[in-house]
């Protein structure tokens, strides 16, 4: 059949207006304006201060009006040297990659970010710390998915970049977001604790000081064999062995980044290494040892503000064990590379498409609550970006443990991860 000379008309059009779309797209961002430029100069001058961990807490120990305003006054000090200095490292990408969209989303967020903090007049009191705790709180909610954003924007341009210079990249962006939330949600805990204080007296703000692995192995084996049924079809089950009821000194959201990371590798191997189809099939469990940190005097070095930093040798260790096949000699040189992943293509394509729905939908995430609350840290899809092991080890490391991958092909995965008891890293910097 003749389809005539108004079929090619229409199909121009067609292809005019996908153009159309693809570039409005691609719009290049709008220059700062010079206003914006000149406080962005005024703060990047001048470096950020060296902070540690021992400091940080300082200004929960106890928790009064006074050290809450103290420690309101040091984040509007601090933060807008923090978020310039990311800023000008987002406007150092090349050209083609700081236009990518996803890029481009990023550093604007960051650019309003520091320009709110920046310009925001000193807290003179309680009402107005209030008042600025709630702002404080919607800047980080407003940088919650800027992992996953950014992970969509590298994917992008990978080929205008070489991967160190990448992984270089990332590696400083994460640990400087690590830092400002850490800096920000402390601020925010205390501003909170001030008038609901806890009753048991083991939180210190952000650091919970009998933090349980195992409960908190339970809470993301939750969301994660959720997020495994829901995406494969199947999930296998987590048994835990070891000193099971230990806990330590350590951040619990930190951790449970790490665990929800890991188990997200674990599970999905395993489901498709065992039953790729989804179809229900048996599969073998996922072990989780845990090791206590060794006996040690009751002193606790981050309840003692005169004390001196010394450093700990204490760490609570853990196995994650599954029998997922391993993965290959031929990529154990690349699994801590931004954007490798060993999930199989359909997996990947299936949870861009999850991240590409969550990312357009702001009113209610495709899995509900649990992985609205996952996303807040990047842990909204269960494969396919490539970040979780790279950004667990980030984490690991941040107050100096460590995270190890062991490999054996054709069977199966162990990885080692050692968390420093943050009672004894008071030495750590932000």
């Amino acid at each position: 059949m003749s389809r005539g000379p108004s079929f090619g008309k229409r199909r121009a059009r067609m292809l005019r207006a996908a153009s159309s779309r693809l570039y409005a797209t691609r719009a290049l961002p709008r220059p700062p304006s010079p206003e914006f430029l000149e406080l962005l100069s005024k703060y990047e001058s001048t470096t950020p201060r060296p902070l540690n961990l021992s400091q940080l807490l300082s200004f929960g120990r106890p928790v009064t009006p006074d050290s809450v305003l103290a420690s309101v006054s040091y984040v509007l000090y601090e933060l807008p040297r923090r978020l310039a200095t990311r800023v000008r490292f987002l406007e150092t990408l090349p050209f083609i990659v700081g236009t990518n969209p996803y890029v481009a989303q990023t550093t604007k967020a960051f650019q309003e970010s520091f320009q709110t903090l920046a310009e925001h007049p000193p807290v003179r009191n309680l009402q107005e710390n209030e008042e600025f705790a709630r702002m404080l709180s919607d800047i980080v909610q407003r940088h919650a998915n800027d992992i996953p954003t950014m992970a969509k924007g590298f994917q992008e341009s990978s080929r205008y970049m070489p991967p160190e210079e990448i992984n270089a990249f990332l590696d400083g962006a994460i640990r400087n977001r690590i830092s400002v939330r850490l800096i920000a949600e402390q601020h925010i805990a205390l501003t909170h604790a001030l008038h609901n204080p806890p009753k048991d007296g083991q939180a210190m703000g952000v650091v919970d000081t009998k933090c349980s692995p195992r409960q908190m192995i339970d809470m993301c084996g939750s969301f994660v064999t959720d997020l495994c049924y829901a995406t494969l079809g199947n999930a296998p089950t987590i048994v835990l062995d070891g000193q099971v009821d230990a806990t330590f000194a350590y951040i619990p959201v930190h951790l449970e980044y790490i665990l929800t990371e890991l188990l997200k590798n674990s599970f999905r191997a395993t489901v498709e290494q065992h039953d790729p189809q989804g179809t229900g099939l048996s599969l073998p469990d996922v072990l989780i040892t845990l090791s206590a940190p060794p006996s040690r005097a009751p002193r606790s070095k981050l309840n003692e503000s005169s004390a001196p930093s010394i450093p700990g040798e204490h760490y609570l260790s853990m196995r994650i064990r599954d029998q997922g096949g391993g993965v290959s000699k031929a990529h154990m040189d690349r699994i801590f590379s931004y954007a490798f992943t060993t999930a199989n293509s359909d997996t990947a394509r299936k949870n861009r498409r999850i991240w590409e729905q969550e990312d357009d939908d702001d009113d209610e995430p495709l899995l509900g609550v649990v992985a609205d609350q996952s996303l807040r840290t990047g842990m909204g899809t269960i494969a396919g970006l490539g970040y979780g092991l790279p950004m667990s080890s980030l984490y690991a490391r941040y107050f100096g443990g460590s995270l190890e991958f062991k490999s054996l092909e054709g069977w199966g995965s162990d990885v080692f991860v050692k968390l420093r008891c943050l009672d004894e890293a008071g030495d750590s910097s932000i």
